[in-house]
């Protein structure tokens, strides 16, 4: 199971914000420059988390993004629901009517049990931590990456 790029990069956007929290909004462009998103795509992932009450866009001349809640109230779970939709490893968890056999599937409880392992993990997950774990290994790249004028990718 992989989540896409789109629910990639929205999370490394949100940390990127989560990382600037009590301060001015963050420019799009200066989000897709730090963490090496194009700015066409970044500019795609902003609608739903601004309808998901994730972020706020601010106008005007200090204009930019930033987070709507305290980073400790947003869950990846909730991020991840807005950006990839369902993360039931296959279909039949949420639709058992897609299989015949899925009341008689042992692979189907297992699926089931893996999505709720996740579904937790995500659940207590948030921005904030996040942003602590970036904080204490990414800060130090971030700063050396600028002394040297090199990038790294992030993945």
């Amino acid at each position: 199971m992989k989540l896409s790029t789109r629910t990639r990069y929205g999370t490394r956007a949100l940390l990127e914000l989560a990382l600037h929290v009590g301060k001015e909004p963050v420019s799009l462009k200066d989000i897709a420059r730090q963490q090496q998103i194009s700015l066409p795509y970044l500019e795609q992932l902003v609608a739903p988390l601004i309808a998901g009450g994730i972020i706020r866009s601010t106008k005007g001349p200090k204009g930019g993004i930033s987070l709507a809640r305290k980073p400790g109230n947003i869950r990846l779970s909730e991020v991840i629901q807005l950006l990839e939709g369902s993360m039931s490893p296959v279909e039949c968890i949420e639709n058992p009517a897609v299989c015949q056999r899925s009341g008689d599937c042992a692979a189907r409880d297992v699926w089931s049990e893996l999505e709720g392992v996740i579904n937790t993990y995500l659940q207590a997950t948030t921005l904030q931590d996040l942003a602590a774990k970036q904080r204490s290994k990414g800060q130090v790249i971030r700063e050396t990456q600028q002394v040297k004028g090199g990038q790294g990718n992030g993945r």
